[in-house]
């Protein structure tokens, strides 16, 4: 956001967590890209003793009570420094937020306040191997025993597996129900019955404990259920808020990061004389990035106002997904005019261009491909627009012979 819409505490906390991000040491992101380190939990408890973890949630849980804007002023900070590290910044507003939201005073005990501190891991479990946009597809099953549930099921793609503690995932409870009416969230700690496997050779995003999550005959009690039994579309329509918008904004950072290794090196690298900014093919490519990304930024925090404004949930609901679906394509054009600015070097390990380029890919398919958000988008507008007033004036009569009816043929 640009200085002159924040307040004087969106400014000290840009500040913080600037610092914070300056703090990280650039051996610790090789180190996961390369996968000598498959989770940094270090960084996670840095956070936390930083007080920069669950910014909106109450003070008596250990956040700072502040809103959405605030909340992406930070997580903007945190893309700076990649997918995986933005990812695992971004959980505990993720999985804090079932939490908060729909969670009892025991759970916000046991797991939130010790989350938002960094003490403890969380990591949500969406994604199973039979489908990823097909939430209600689930096969996990829970199925009641006494006074708890057991659950058979995997989960896959879950970053921060390998280093978790609990997990927040959803499971079917009732096989006889509509799909969107049978299925549960559930806190699941991580006992010797929770299997993680770390399996994935990914093309980017390394080092965040990408996993399987296999429940075999998993005994949870049944006062970790998370809001109602059968009530996981509750909690799981709330949760498309900060997972998609925490994606937008790691993606705003992430771009940035990209732009400022370009913008740097077209203000030294000379070319047939010249520095090389002074080429149009080079300095119009500056200029459509920074579009996009200034862009971008527009359509996030307004996402961000709308939801701390208590907006109509339609039109938030299309906002959020306006803003994850154009920061992440944004964040990705922006990384490859990057690339393409710096030439041949730029596709080499030289430059951490290559390594943007690889973890920028993956933002537009997770928390809901961005083919998704467009079902979404468009399906909020058109009720949006049927529901709407029309305006006073009627623009169709503004075509020269827009009076002839007869000529206005539909079907």
């Amino acid at each position: 956001m640009f200085d002159f819409l924040m307040n004087e505490g969106q400014k000290e906390l840009r500040r913080e967590a600037r610092s914070f991000v300056k703090g990280v040491p650039n051996q610790l992101i090789l180190d996961m890209d390369t996968e000598k380190i498959t989770f940094p939990r270090e960084f996670v408890e840095n956070a936390g003793k930083s007080n920069l973890l669950g910014l909106r949630f109450k003070k008596e849980y250990g956040g700072r009570q502040l809103g959405w804007e605030s909340e992406i002023i930070a997580i903007e900070e945190m893309g700076y420094l990649g997918t995986a590290l933005a990812c695992l910044y971004s959980m505990p507003s993720i999985v804090g937020e079932a939490i908060h939201k729909f969670g009892t005073e025991e759970q916000k005990e046991k797991y939130l306040i010790p989350t938002i501190r960094g003490e403890k891991v969380a990591a949500e479990g969406l994604t199973e191997p039979r489908g990823g946009s097909d939430f209600f597809g689930t096969t996990t099953i829970a199925r009641k025993d006494g006074d708890a549930f057991i659950i058979n099921g995997q989960k896959r793609f879950i970053v921060g597996a390998e280093g978790a503690d609990y997990f927040l995932i959803y499971a079917r409870t009732d096989e006889n129900a509509p799909p969107h009416k049978g299925i549960t969230a559930f806190l699941v700690d991580r006992t010797e019955d929770v299997r993680v496997e770390y399996t994935y050779g990914l093309m980017g995003t390394r080092g965040a404990g990408t996993g399987r999550v296999h429940f075999k005959n998993v005994r949870v009690p049944a006062e970790n259920i998370i809001g109602k039994l059968n009530g996981g579309i509750e909690i799981f329509n709330q949760m498309m808020i900060p997972e998609r918008m925490t994606s937008a904004a790691g993606a705003l950072g992430m771009a940035k990061a990209a732009l400022d290794v370009a913008t740097r090196y077209s203000m030294n690298r000379k070319a047939f004389g010249h520095h090389i900014r002074e080429f149009q093919g080079v300095n119009f490519k500056i200029a459509e990035s920074i579009t996009l990304y200034d862009a971008a930024r527009s359509i996030v925090y307004t996402a961000a106002r709308a939801i701390d404004a208590n907006d109509d949930p339609r039109r938030v609901r299309r906002l959020v997904s306006e803003a994850k679906k154009f920061a992440t394509e944004s964040a990705y054009k922006i990384v490859d005019h990057s690339m393409q600015i710096m030439g041949g070097i730029g596709y080499t390990n030289v430059f951490p261009i290559e390594k943007m380029l690889r973890d920028v890919r993956l933002i537009t398919i997770w928390t809901g491909t961005n083919e998704i958000m467009n079902l979404i988008i468009q399906s909020e507008y058109y009720k949006e627009f049927i529901k709407a007033n029309e305006h006073g004036r009627n623009i169709e009569m503004d075509a020269l012979e827009g009076d002839k009816a007869e000529e206005k043929v539909y079907e």
